[in-house]
């Protein structure tokens, strides 16, 4: 039985040794499989990493330009509040020249020229009045 048990324990060990080289062969396949699997996350990584730069760039550019506009627009919203209000004391002047003018028509409503020396004072008094 020696010859036996020798023979046994040679396959035993064999089977083991076998069995050993299978499981590094794995071990060895998944490890540089993970291996490439990091490297490759890892240039992807970087690759997103520069787009995000980027488009933090185009980002800040596109805040500075809205900013900008917002400053144009707040700018001409003044200077449209200021030409109205000027509009309205225009009309407002303009409305009060015309009740002037009305005021001395209605004066010289009747007055009848045909001459200049007879129209010069119904001209003179209407040219006070509007003033």
């Amino acid at each position: 039985m020696s010859a036996l048990g020798a023979l046994a324990a040679g396959a035993v060990s064999g089977i083991w040794k076998a069995a050993a080289i299978v499981l590094a062969a794995a071990l060895l396949l998944v490890a540089s499989s993970t291996g490439t699997g990091w490297w490759l996350a890892a240039g992807d990584r970087d690759t997103a990493r520069a787009a995000l730069v980027l488009e933090q760039g185009v980002s800040g550019q596109l805040r500075a330009s809205i900013s900008e506009q917002n400053r144009a627009i707040d700018g001409m919203a003044k200077v449209t509040l200021a030409a109205q209000e000027r509009g309205v004391a225009a009309q407002a002047a303009a409305a009060a020249k015309g009740k002037k003018y009305d005021a001395a028509l209605a004066q010289i409503a009747g007055a009848r020229a045909t001459t200049c020396d007879e129209a010069m004072p119904a001209v003179r008094l209407l040219l006070e009045d509007g003033r």
